[in-house]
This record gives C-alpha cells, structure tokens and sequence, in this order.
C-alpha cells in the first residue's frame, strides 16, 4: 500500500512564501515521478511541478508556465519525498494542492495525497 502524507501550506498574503512537503512510503518503483498538483475553486486540477528520476536517468522537471521563475521542486529520491518551495505568491496561487506519485509504462500506478490548502490574501 502506497501512502502520500503531505505538510506544509497555510495563509500567506501576496508576494510571501510557502512550502510544501510530500513523502512517500511504500511498495514504490526505483523510477517514478512525482510532483504537485493543485485545484482553485470551479476549476479542473492542474500540474504545477514534477520531477521525473531514477535508474540512473537524469532528473526531468516540468512546471507550469504560470509558476516558472516562483517556484522551485526538489526531491530526495532515496526517501521517495517531494518539495515545493513557492515564493513571490500571487492570488491565483490559491487553491488546494495535491502531492502525486505515479510510475510504469501507462502510469498505470497513479497516487495521490490529500491534498493541502495554500491562501494567497491581498
């Protein structure tokens, strides 16, 4: 059984920082991908940030155009844990975020935390 336990997130007016913690236990594969995900109200979820590692790849980033140059991800892949360090918060940060982990040929493993909420107030 795969577990996503999330931390980190709160109350931060516009142009502060925040940190999003994700670490995963598990029966988990070598190569796998994770990465944030966040949800605003009324709208679909969306990626924000991932990494992609292991068997000897180098790591792969995506991040959303709308959070390059604000937020960084990181990740210790020895203990399988994602980090979302967000500066330079806008409004349309708001919204909760979910931690992902998902691995093999159709992402047919796919997990998700559950969720934490990040408030962005002017």
């Amino acid at each position: 059984q795969v577990q996503l336990v999330e931390s980190g997130g709160g109350l931060v007016q516009t142009g502060g920082s925040l940190g999003l913690s994700c670490a995963a236990s598990g029966n988990i594969a070598t190569a796998n991908t994770m990465g944030w995900y966040r949800q605003a109200p009324g709208k679909e979820r969306e990626l924000v940030a991932s990494i992609t590692s292991g068997n000897f790849r180098d790591e792969i980033r995506n991040t959303a155009d709308s959070v390059k140059g604000r937020f960084a991800i990181s990740r210790a892949s020895a203990k399988n844990s994602v980090y979302l360090r967000m500066n330079n918060l806008k409004l349309e940060d708001t919204g909760v975020y979910f931690c992902n982990l998902r691995w093999g040929p159709f992402n047919d493993n796919n997990y998700w935390g559950q969720g934490t909420q990040v408030t962005v107030s002017s």
